[in-house]
């Protein structure tokens, strides 16, 4: 991905820096190269070159560049399990996600870990991210997903003939989960994505209470995985698969939902992070009734998310890490919408506002295992940065409207906002000011 030229002074606006900090209110963020090197007061500043660029954040808010650490970017309008393999063929699922890609990005997420892609998608799509080919977020794939036979992601019967090759990679037992793997490894995944656990979604075989995966395959998975220098996660929401996915040295979890007092504490021991992604539990309530969703669905996703919620406080205050993000791209959570997981945890969850940009930044940053290049607005990371038109820190929902960012910076280049709206307008020979 190229790095942005030149010098940027962004000023005039209150800094949430991602790394739990109090604001700093009249913040200045120098930028040189792509590379930030300063973020501050403006009595702390150093002298800024009179040739920088300058942004003014217009008494608003300056924070680090999203990450959305569960993005789904072949989702689209999923009703049903069904969708999600079978709705459309690949070449126009390959379309979508890069409609879906540039989409995150206009949204203010300068980065995202794929939480499952159709085809293997997801791997190119990065490809063609990292090689400027299209506008999208820093990226992490994880193609293809594993499950047990006859698990929660195994729903198309033997009479159709069709199996599940395009999302999910079906196991029985120890070697199939070491060839799966394998498989995935040679289609260059960063992540596998394993589903231990069952869902609301599915209430009758597979309920969020029910194990889709041995312990063994599990560690199978993961002993492979981590032979090849890939990472491992799991869609986890059975206190018994939580401890499972733990003991077998997952790298990250999905939802953790029913967690008691001993899967705490050995998430804690090994400092997992935790996805939580309660949003779609509450949009599920709130508007699946209206979309055909089964009162015994709609009863389960209530369970979930009293659940999770209560989990996801617990690990906040044990000092356990959350990213934010997840499962955008259904009916109900279109994607465009990712921001009201912020407002959701804020509003639903109890967490400040400070805590959830962390989450939503510096820590999924760390999911992404790039903790050290971005995520946070400090000298020697790279110049993601979201210029926000409003404070943030009274009201966060001010990051769902995407008319409230002024600008989306990766890498030093403003690449969305109403800021590169102008330059485009500019360069087109109509300017306007802002």
């Amino acid at each position: 991905m190229k790095q942005g030229s030149g010098k940027y002074v962004i000023r005039n606006g209150l800094i949430i820096d991602g790394t739990g900090a109090d604001p700093i209110p009249d913040g200045v963020v120098l930028v040189d190269d792509g590379v930030i090197t300063f973020a501050g007061t403006a009595a702390e500043a150093p002298e800024v070159d009179p040739a920088a660029t300058a942004i003014d954040a217009n008494r608003g808010t300056i924070l680090p560049g999203l990450v959305e650490a569960h993005f789904h970017p072949t989702y689209f309008n999923v009703r049903e399990l069904q969708d999600l393999d079978i709705k459309y063929p690949v070449e126009y699922v390959t379309m979508l996600a890069s409609v879906n890609a540039r989409l995150v990005l206009e949204c203010g997420y300068t980065a995202a870990r794929s939480g499952g892609s159709l085809f293997n998608v997801d791997v190119w799509m990065k490809k063609a991210i990292e090689n400027d080919l299209i506008p999208g977020p820093r990226f992490a794939a994880s193609g293809r997903e594993i499950c047990g036979a006859a698990g929660l992601m195994d729903w198309n019967p033997d009479f159709r003939k069709i199996g599940m090759e395009g999302l999910v990679l079906c196991i029985n037992g120890s070697d199939e989960a070491r060839a799966a793997v394998r498989t995935l490894v040679k289609d260059g995944v960063e992540w596998v994505k394993t589903y231990p656990t069952g869902d609301a979604a599915a209430p009758n075989v597979n309920d969020h209470h029910t194990l889709c995966m041995t312990y063994e395959e599990m560690e199978a998975v993961v002993t492979t995985a981590h032979n090849h220098g890939v990472k491992v996660t799991g869609h986890c929401r059975a206190t018994e698969g939580i401890k499972n996915a733990l003991r077998a040295g997952y790298d990250a979890i999905e939802h953790g939902t029913f967690m008691d007092d001993e899967a705490l504490e050995l998430l804690l021991e090994r400092d997992v992070p935790v996805v939580p992604a309660l949003q779609f539990e509450f949009a599920s309530i709130q508007y699946g009734p209206e979309l055909g969703m089964p009162r015994s669905v709609v009863d389960g996703h209530q369970e979930t998310l009293d659940g999770g919620a209560e989990s996801a406080r617990r690990i906040l205050e044990a000092g356990g890490r959350l990213g934010m993000g997840g499962d955008y791209g259904f009916a109900w959570t279109p994607h465009g919408t990712y921001a009201q997981e912020l407002t959701f945890f804020v509003n639903y969850v109890g967490f400040s506002v400070v805590d959830t940009i962390k989450c939503a930044t510096k820590t999924g940053a760390e999911i992404m295992g790039r903790g050290d290049e971005f995520g946070t607005l400090e000298a020697g990371k790279l110049a993601d940065v979201l210029v926000v038109d409003g404070d943030v820190h009274r009201d966060i929902r001010l990051l769902e409207d995407r008319m409230n960012l002024i600008a989306v910076m990766q890498g030093g280049i403003v690449k969305a906002g109403a800021l590169a709206e102008y330059q485009q307008v500019a360069l087109g020979g109509v300017g306007r000011e802002y």
